[in-house]
């Protein structure tokens, strides 16, 4: 009998501390599961274009450079209401850029109309955010404004071309800056989130193009949050 009433004690005060912990009506909740200590938003993909800024005025980008990112990224809540919070993590960034600066026989040269003329970026990342969001325990639908500082460090890289001037693929040229950091953005409700990213470094060393252009990065596109 004393088990009986213990058990009954529990499930009257769990169902008390349910309701106290979220008002949100029925109809409106995504999450069955009521956990108090709950974390946002730890794994992310990303769809960017990039743009490149400080360039030679001749030096043009041509059609789209498609960027994808993804990582992890460990919710840190500060406030009893889990709504403001810090968030360190790991992850990949791929990037294809195009323009009209083709990478010949260790020098750039302009050709307006290639067959083929990408360089393929790999990049680990290291970014820490700090997070604002409008969250409650039983939804995932809130509004969220995540903004952040990012290490990046160049994994890889791969020049492609081919055209009038003739056919060149070099591989981890010593022309690109190994790493950057930059600082981004990111706000939105529910799914859609826009994006945007700039590195303070330039993507080429110093002098690899000439001695003003050094062409940075800025990033624009949407991020997907998952869990």
């Amino acid at each position: 009998m004393k088990i009986f009433f213990n058990i009954l004690a529990i499930l009257f005060f769990t169902n008390i501390f349910a309701q106290a912990t979220d008002s949100l009506p029925i109809l409106e909740r995504t999450i069955k599961v009521t956990d108090p200590y709950y974390r946002e938003d730890q794994f992310y993909v990303g769809i960017t274009h990039s743009l490149l800024i400080n360039k030679p005025e001749n030096v043009l980008q041509r059609s789209i450079s498609i960027g994808t990112n993804f990582g992890f990224l460990r919710d840190f809540p500060l406030n009893k209401q889990r709504t403001v919070a810090i968030a360190p993590g790991l992850g990949f960034a791929f990037y294809n850029l195009r323009h009209n600066l083709a990478f010949t026989n260790n020098a750039f040269q302009i050709d307006n109309n290639p067959e083929k003329n990408v360089e393929k970026l790999t990049y680990f990342e290291i970014p820490i955010e700090f997070r604002w969001r409008t969250s409650k325990v039983h939804s995932h639908k809130f509004w969220r404004i995540y903004s952040g500082i990012k290490y990046s460090y160049l994994l890889n890289s791969n020049s492609k071309y081919k055209g009038d001037l003739g056919s060149f693929s070099v591989n981890n040229s010593n022309y690109f800056t190994k790493s950057n950091i930059g600082v981004y953005v990111s706000a939105g409700f529910n799914t859609w989130n826009f994006y945007a990213y700039y590195g303070f470094k330039p993507l080429y060393s110093k002098n690899a193009i000439d001695h003003k252009s050094y062409f940075n990065m800025i990033n624009l596109g949407l991020m997907f949050y998952i869990l």
